[in-house]
């Protein structure tokens, strides 16, 4: 049987619960990400990091999730 590619959703889920057993360095966060998606049953072949990354930081932004990574920048006012 073939396997679903994750929506957006399904991504956002996985970087919460990889956010709760996470404890390396931020660069491989996505791996972590990967496997949790797998293991659900999904197809990560065309899941990418900038779409990981690019969850990850509207997440943060829109206060869903609080940025323990420390990877995004805050927005400079001017």
């Amino acid at each position: 049987m073939k396997k679903k590619y994750p929506r957006n959703e399904e991504v956002r889920e996985a970087i919460i619960e990889a956010l709760s057993k996470f404890l390396d360095h931020p660069s491989s966060f996505p791996y972590l990400v990967y496997e949790i998606l797998e293991s659900k049953g999904y197809n990560t072949k065309y899941l990418s990091y900038k779409r990981i990354w690019r969850l990850y930081k509207e997440m943060v932004n829109k206060g869903r999730i609080y940025d323990i990574l420390d990877v995004v920048k805050e927005n400079s006012s001017k």
